[in-house]
């Protein structure tokens, strides 16, 4: 179980009477004191079942306060949080949205239903349900990067940014929350402030594929070519990538390593033979050799035409390519 749903739930234990006493309010003088003292105990039990693991039992605990308290949301809340921990979003979001509706000043519920909302693609209801959460509790920063994860899916990039940024200011330290800043500030076409955000979370987080792949964009949106390089041979780690591979190809041909670039677009042609980009890289590789040699370089010759005929056999609308074919008789 992670460690926030485990403190949730030892956390329920200790404020059970404080919940207790509002559902008083809410219920009159018709619960006696030994319904409500059993019901505090069976949500303790409940609680220590889901934390050891136990979700057939808590869940069984929970629905059977809800026999007696159908109005207890913390019970809902329970019920939910045990769904999220197995990741059945079809089954936590009602009990969520329950547990919400019962308790709407509780953090915990709004949260919760937000990211089972999220998880399950309801992007629109899971921007609504963590502006509650930030109404409760405006210093959370899983709600923050949450909205701004959210607000990112349904490609409103404005709207995500200041809640990524909020997220970052309130812990610097979490490398999730700096991607979700590099994702709102690529969507506002902001490069530089995107390939910033981007290196922040590579220094705070275990870089993924996917991470440093955001990173490799931005970097050659900026036209740091050297830099492009480096971080393609990262991506090289994770396992081969042809479009990492073509995009070094091309970033080395701009720093005139030529036998660099030649390299990295064969290796991505070998990772993808229908990737007419990094053909199209082999083709003006060879076709560079075979003009600097005073065009006396015939097999640079031939390789170039051959590779720019595989670049059209992927491709067949590239206008540029045949008027090059074409202009050298490749």
């Amino acid at each position: 179980m992670n460690d926030m749903l485990r403190i949730r739930y030892l956390l329920l234990a200790l404020t059970i009477t404080a919940i207790v006493g509002c559902h008083g309010k809410r219920e009159g003088v018709h619960r006696s004191e030994d319904a409500v003292q059993s019901e505090q105990a069976m949500l303790e039990q409940a609680s220590t079942k889901a934390t050891d693991g136990e979700y057939n039992d808590a869940l069984a605990i929970f629905h059977q306060i809800l026999e007696e308290n159908p109005t207890s949301g913390d019970a809902y809340l329970g019920i939910g949080d045990v769904y999220l921990e197995q990741a059945d979003y079809v089954r936590a979001e009602p009990a969520l949205a329950r547990a919400a509706k019962l308790e709407p000043r509780s953090y915990d519920a709004q949260f919760s239903h937000g990211l089972a909302l999220q998880m399950l693609d309801r992007f629109l209801e899971a921007v609504q349900a963590y502006h509650r959460a930030l109404t409760i509790d405006p210093e959370s920063v899983e709600a923050n990067r949450n909205l701004a994860s959210a607000y990112l899916r349904l490609q409103e990039p404005r709207n995500a940014l200041p809640f990524a940024k909020r997220a970052v200011t309130l812990d610097p330290s979490d490398g999730t929350a700096w991607v979700s800043l590099g994702a709102a500030w690529e969507g506002m076409e902001d490069w530089t402030q995107a390939a910033d955000a981007y290196i922040a979370a590579s220094e705070r987080m275990e870089p993924t594929r996917e991470l440093m792949g955001n990173l490799l964009r931005m970097l050659a949106k900026l036209k740091r070519y050297r830099e492009v390089v480096s971080t393609a041979e990262t991506i090289q780690r994770f396992g081969p990538d042809a479009d990492a591979w073509e995009r070094s190809g091309w970033a080395s041909f701009r720093l005139g390593e030529y036998e660099v670039s030649l390299k990295s677009y064969r290796s991505a042609v070998e990772v993808n033979p229908e990737m007419w980009q990094a053909w199209n890289g082999i083709g003006v590789n060879r076709l560079n050799a075979f003009l600097l040699s005073n065009r006396e370089d015939r097999e640079a010759f031939i390789e170039a035409g051959n590779a720019f005929r595989q670049s059209l056999r992927a491709n067949g609308d590239q206008p540029k390519v045949i008027n090059l074919v074409l202009k050298y008789q490749l």
